[in-house]
């Protein structure tokens, strides 16, 4: 019996709309993506231009300067950066540790779906609180419970320098527990989407070779999905640094420089808000000085951020 094969050589026409569709959907894409780049080097570009006259000015001391007084027209944004990354590093020691502990209790099987989920769009629901209640939450509430509950640690530890101011409601510590609340959603969130994601087969195979639970978790889970723990803690540390309303209603506002976490101090955004509105000639260009600063000092973060995750991938 012989059978009679069709090779023709013609593309349907069906065939080529598809083709035409995913060509097209590869170029948008890429447009897509070169515009997030463009936009990104237009926004430095314009807070450059707007900075040039206090850059001119005040060149390399303005980061070394803690003087800010715009009525002899002296500016310095030490403090500032100071108070910028103090505080997000107290948001990151309290809600790193905690956000992924939650999301691996959430990934794993500890609950039933039925409570496990609620729990879940609670910790995400956490993310759509306005600032500002959280810093009405923070002067009424967090700011008043930390003075008692911190104030023998300035009467018993003054002579160390993380304590030696009274304990206040508005300082870098407020500042900080409510940043690290601000940010546990998204640490929490992206954390356990990176330890769902991985393979079932892991799990079992490190089960089937004798090891328990938990050395599961912290020699193949965590290791596995360290890339994307990596980018919820970057994204938190993104969320912290450019906080405003939150931190300027809880963090006192001045602008000095002292090493305890009691002690008010001052962040960039905060600085940017309290004063913009009023400011003009040589402090806006300064203000604006003070903004490409923080937009610097995102960048280097999340270039170290990558550099941490790539070298790890190579381990």
């Amino acid at each position: 019996m012989t059978y009679k094969i069709e090779t023709e050589g013609s593309i349907q026409p069906g065939n080529n709309i598809s083709r035409y569709v995913d060509i097209g959907f590869v170029w948008l894409t890429r447009i897509f993506a070169l515009a997030v780049a463009v936009t990104l080097v237009w926004i430095a570009c314009q807070v450059g231009i707007q900075a040039m006259p206090a850059i001119q000015k005040f060149g390399p001391k303005f980061l070394v300067s803690s003087n800010w007084n715009p009525v002899t027209q002296e500016y310095g944004v030490l403090p500032m950066i100071y108070g910028t990354l103090a505080t997000s590093l107290i948001a990151l020691l309290i809600a790193v540790p905690i956000g992924i502990g939650v999301a691996i209790f959430l990934s794993e099987d500890y609950l039933p779906p039925k409570i496990q989920i609620p729990i879940v769009f609670l910790v995400e629901l956490l993310a759509a609180i306005p600032s500002v209640v959280y810093g009405l939450w923070g002067i009424f509430v967090l700011g008043p419970l930390l003075v008692k509950v911190f104030a023998p640690l300035y009467t018993y530890f003054s002579w160390f320098p993380l304590f030696s101011t009274p304990a206040s409601n508005r300082g870098l510590l407020t500042a900080g527990i409510i940043l690290a609340i601000m940010v546990l959603p998204t640490i929490t969130s992206i954390s356990r989407d990176a330890l769902i994601s991985i393979p079932p087969d892991l799990r079992q195979a490190s089960v089937g070779l004798g090891a328990t639970r938990w050395e599961t978790i912290l020699q193949i889970l965590l290791p596995a999905a360290f890339s994307g723990i990596v980018s919820a803690v970057m994204l938190a540390l993104g969320r912290a640094i450019g906080e405003t309303m939150a931190v300027t209603m809880v963090i006192g506002n001045s602008n000095n420089i002292n090493f305890s976490i009691f002690a008010a101090g001052n962040t960039i955004p905060s600085l940017l808000a309290n004063q913009f509105a009023e400011a003009s000639g040589l402090q806006v260009s300064s203000l604006m000085y003070a903004a490409l600063i923080l937009f610097v000092i995102t960048l280097v973060v999340n270039i170290l951020a990558q550099l941490i995750v790539n070298r790890v991938q190579r381990i």
